[in-house]
């Protein structure tokens, strides 16, 4: 049967294949696969987006994203999200922003929502919703991490696009790579300091985001430790990004909070380019210590990372996400758990009208 899927972004990051952000990407692979196999896929996602299927396009991220910006930018996708239902005759709505119960309709159509980051920082009552709202969670982990009241529906890994992202394992260059958004919990100070110390060149790619916090990392924490070889070259996509990614030593993950999947890790496997990360969260499942990557608990170790990780064998990086983190498998999930959402929304009809 094929499908109408209404896919809701986060209000304030664009869509695209190569989004900075992770939930983004996600969505990105979604929506290309829905069209591929058949099925209509509708995004409410803000202006600048660039999807396969249909964009209902929101309001443009504000310059600066404060309250009073939330609260419109908020307002305007409720009315998105209410004419689409009226408009099309939807399948499942699918929501990925952290702030997506401030939109959700009020209409009673099959809802799925990601929880794309850690449990903590949602409200308690949005992770408790009574159907048809369901919410899933993208790692092990992250399940885990749910209190035991949280009826979390299924657990669908991240994947990430096998056929392009490629390795090149005869052509590393001479430096190591952090790829991102710039902001406090992904502690790139951090990564800065240690290539430092370490006397390596590190490259960090990502974007700056127009909350106040994110420039005061920026401009505090960010800018004054760069240096001829600790450079900044902002946000990158496409072949940019991909060829970054291939030929960097080993990619840098010094986030500070519990990941809960970490996609660019996955990314960079699949380029065949270990990953260093501390010994947190989902990145313990992702990366397998001495062979495609190393896992530090403290800072004070990244030096020595550095070294370590530079002698795994690309290609078995590229193995271990041939084998976990295919994009396909997770498509099959979601369009599955789809078709269980539309199939208990009939029989619910159904045992309403006997």
């Amino acid at each position: 049967m094929a499908l109408t899927v209404l896919q809701v972004a986060y209000p304030f990051a664009p869509v695209t294949p190569d989004a900075v952000g992770g939930a983004e990407q996600v969505l990105s692979m979604i929506d290309r696969g829905l069209r591929a196999r058949g099925h209509r896929s509708l995004v409410v996602a803000c202006q600048g987006s660039k999807v396969a299927g249909r964009l209902i396009a929101g309001p443009a991220v504000p310059e600066r994203v404060d309250g009073a910006a939330r609260e419109r930018v908020w307002q305007e996708y409720r009315q998105r999200i209410a004419a689409s239902l009226l408009e099309w005759r939807v399948d499942v709505a699918h929501f990925h922003g952290l702030d997506f119960f401030e939109y959700l309709p009020a209409a009673a159509v099959s809802t799925l929502v990601t929880l794309h980051l850690p449990i903590a920082w949602y409200p308690p009552d949005a992770v408790r919703p009574e159907p048809p709202v369901h919410v899933q969670c993208v790692s092990a982990f992250q399940r885990g991490t749910c209190p035991p009241d949280v009826p979390v529906r299924a657990v669908i890994e991240n994947g990430v696009d096998l056929d392009a992202l490629r390795p090149c394992p005869d052509v590393k260059g001479d430096y190591f790579l952090a790829l991102g958004r710039i902001c406090p919990e992904k502690g790139y100070e951090i990564a800065l300091d240690a290539a430092k110390a370490a006397g390596i060149a590190l490259i960090i790619a990502g974007e700056t985001f127009p909350y106040p916090e994110h420039q005061r990392y920026l401009e505090a924490q960010i800018r004054p430790r760069l240096d001829a070889r600790r450079r900044l070259i902002g946000p990158v996509g496409g072949p940019t990004k991909r060829g970054l990614l291939a030929r960097a030593r080993a990619l840098v993950v010094p986030s500070q909070v519990a990941e809960t999947s970490s996609l660019v890790a996955r990314e960079a496997l699949a380029s065949g380019t270990p990953v260093i990360a501390f010994r947190r969260g989902a990145l313990c499942d992702v990366v397998e210590p001495g062979r495609t990557g190393v896992l530090v608990d403290d800072a004070s170790e990244l030096p020595r990372a550095f070294q370590d990780a530079a002698r795994l064998d690309p290609m078995a990086c590229r193995r271990a996400a041939l084998s976990r983190f295919d994009a396909r498998v997770m498509l099959d999930r979601y369009v599955a758990l789809y078709h269980a959402l539309v199939r208990e929304a009939v029989s619910g009809v159904e045992r309403r009208a006997s």
